[in-house]
């Protein structure tokens, strides 16, 4: 089934990249009515082909005996808000947890970051798996193609497992670039014009209908 297929491929990449350690992180597809989410507890990169565990948007209805990730609610809550996106990636990406739980936001200090992702939104600290950062994550979703928990993780949605994946990649390096920044000095960060600018190039506009058709 295609759709468990893109699951397990992007559950490895998540896992090689370092972006999740354990059993941590969280990601789903939806298939008409039915979400198909990781099961809790699992090793991403472990999880089976029966294991990924189906689930009624409209209802809430776990179908199975496996439990969904105990982030299934903030899934369920992302999927009824964005009828226009079919893929969700919750992840704990080292640079991004850092600079967030200082405080700061995620400077646009190189092209690809502003030009693909347009929209990103923060949140102070909720406890997580609950139902309150669910109705959080619900209230920003609608603008925003990524969250930000801070003392806590990234969330990405997309059209696609890759744009969602690829929204995660962009955000975790641009963290990471603004880290390194900072120790030799004070950054530069791209200035607003100079972000619409870079969105207005049909080479970006290009890359994000590649990401929204294609398969993986």
């Amino acid at each position: 089934m295609e759709t468990i297929q893109q699951l397990k491929l992007y559950a490895k990449k998540v896992v090689q990249a370092g972006l999740v350690v354990g059993a941590g992180g969280n990601l789903s597809i939806r298939e008409g009515d039915i979400m198909y989410i990781s099961p809790s507890g699992f090793d991403l990169q472990e999880i089976e082909d029966h294991q990924w565990v189906r689930v009624e948007i409209s209802t809430g209805k776990i179908l199975g005996d496996l439990k969904p990730s105990s982030e299934v609610l903030m899934h369920l809550a992302c999927f009824r808000k964005r009828p226009d996106i079919r893929a969700i990636l919750h992840a704990h990406p080292t640079y991004s947890v850092a600079v967030s739980s200082t405080g700061n936001m995620i400077p646009p200090l190189f092209p690809d970051f502003p030009a693909m992702v347009h929209n990103v939104s923060y949140l102070d600290y909720v406890i997580p798996t609950t139902e309150i950062l669910a109705n959080a994550v619900a209230d920003v979703i609608s603008d925003s193609d990524v969250v930000v928990m801070r003392n806590h993780g990234v969330l990405t949605v997309g059209k696609t497992m890759k744009e969602a994946y690829f929204y995660m990649q962009l955000t975790e390096e641009s963290a990471k670039v603004y880290v390194i920044a900072c120790t030799m000095g004070k950054p530069r960060i791209l200035t607003e014009q100079e972000c619409q600018e870079l969105r207005a190039l049909s080479s970006e506009r290009y890359r994000q209908t590649l990401l929204r058709n294609e398969v993986q």
